[in-house]
């Protein structure tokens, strides 16, 4: 794939002080929240037998709301990464803990991109490096993020966003266990960003009761059955 950086959609003045009421109530409910750098999906282009192209552009977390102000095919989608790690009893996932902007739900370990140094371009050794330090932060299991290799992309339907999936090295499970329940806070604080985790096995592909992310039942039943 090719990536092309493109400017941030433009903003109504009324859009803008949605986004910062809304900010406000977010950081009121959840002081951990960070309004940090973020990659946003304008979307994709493909021409001929070449690579797609994915557009981009730079945003922070705030501008999430527009998803509250916006019909949902004009609101950039998120450029997210995700690591499938197998054990010997499954793939890992985990639950999100209060502190995240989805307590609750189950999803593979990773986030969303965040943008390249000024200078340096968007590509798939930047999401490689971002899904292992994502890992890392999450479960504790760190690994080389040249060991990671891009398993499948997936494509919200009402966003747009874009998933990048990335296949981790065999992890026996019991030392993800292990590792995880010495994964560090969030922000310095003292829950973890995935208060629990599970396997999911291979036969009958059953996923955590619950919520779920929604790209979390396509990505694993894609892993199994190929």
């Amino acid at each position: 794939m090719r990536f092309t950086q493109c400017p941030p959609p433009d903003l109504t003045p009324w859009e803008r002080g949605g986004i910062d009421r809304l900010w406000t109530e977010t950081r009121a409910l959840n002081p951990a929240a960070f309004d940090g750098p973020l990659v946003v999906a304008l979307g994709t282009d493909r021409v001929g037998p070449g690579p797609s192209a994915v557009r981009w552009a730079t945003m922070t977390y705030r501008y999430r709301a527009l998803r509250r102000l916006r019909p949902a095919g004009q609101v950039p989608g998120s450029l997210f990464v995700t690591a499938l790690v197998p054990t010997g009893s499954g793939l890992v996932i985990g639950r999100g803990s209060p502190v995240t902007a989805a307590p609750g739900r189950w999803t593979l370990p990773g986030g969303t991109a965040e943008p390249p140094p000024a200078g340096e371009p968007l590509d798939t050794e930047v999401l490689r490096r971002h899904a292992a330090r994502e890992l890392a932060e999450e479960t504790g299991v760190r690994l080389d993020a040249e060991r990671l290799r891009l398993r499948g992309v997936t494509r919200g339907r009402r966003f747009g966003s874009l998933g990048f999936h990335l296949l981790a090295p065999v992890t026996p499970s019991a030392r993800v266990r292990h590792l995880h329940a010495g994964s560090c806070p969030v922000g310095g604080g003292t829950v973890p960003e995935l208060d629990g985790i599970a396997l999911v096995p291979a036969a009958g592909r059953a996923i955590a009761p619950g919520p779920s992310a929604d790209h979390l039942a396509q990505t694993v039943d894609r892993y199994f059955t190929r």
